[in-house]
């Protein structure tokens, strides 16, 4: 890592390269995401030369945000790690600490706990969940934390055979969660079926 925040550093210094060096974290949203979805992409053919490239340029994202942070003064790589670790041990009591969590249901519960009382649950339900997720994956998240349930295939039909297609939508990706089916992997597999 120290590696690569050195090269961000290069690129973004007085002999580096004119496009890093006028890169902000706002010019950089897009590529975030779609380095985050080549990523996904990768994951699901399964091949592991091609995923490991990709996380790797999610990785970059990280060093590039970080080193911007850095030379504005607004943060560090350090501090961007410190977070994680720290989150990551306070998240998981029952592995770093004495708390007992014996199934996933249980650790789940912990974690939402643990959220709570972080804070992070003081937000409305919307804006808990980022607003930049695919629309597919945002509604199952969504769905998720308000509870909802599929409501049944009658009222999906009766959406679509009066034309509200975003109530129908919305009941799908209800359907999808009841059958533990990602439906933004769902789609994104259907389109590659498409294509090939």
């Amino acid at each position: 890592m120290e590696r690569l925040l050195e090269i961000m550093r290069r690129l973004r210094g007085p002999d580096g390269c004119p496009w890093d060096k006028e890169q902000t974290h706002q010019s950089l949203r897009p590529y975030l995401l779609e380095e985050a979805a080549e990523a996904v992409d990768a994951i699901s053919k399964g091949h592991p030369n091609e995923i490991a490239e990709e996380l790797g340029d999610v990785l970059l994202q990280v060093a590039f945000h970080s080193v911007i942070a850095e030379q504005a003064g607004s943060f560090t790589y350090s501090q961007v790690e410190q977070h994680i670790v720290d989150k990551l041990i306070r998240r998981h009591p029952h592995v770093f600490g004495n708390v007992q969590a014996d199934t996933p249901e249980a650790v789940t519960a912990n974690w939402k706990a643990i959220k709570a009382q972080e804070g992070k649950t003081t937000q409305s339900i919307c804006d808990q969940v980022p607003k930049s997720l695919g629309a597919l994956a945002r509604a199952a998240e969504i769905q998720k934390k308000m509870g909802y349930t599929f409501p049944g295939k009658d009222q999906l039909i009766g959406a679509i055979e009066e034309g509200r297609l975003a109530e129908a939508l919305w009941l799908m990706v209800a359907w999808c969660r009841e059958e533990k089916i990602n439906p933004e992997i769902l789609l994104r597999e259907r389109c590659e079926e498409s294509c090939s």
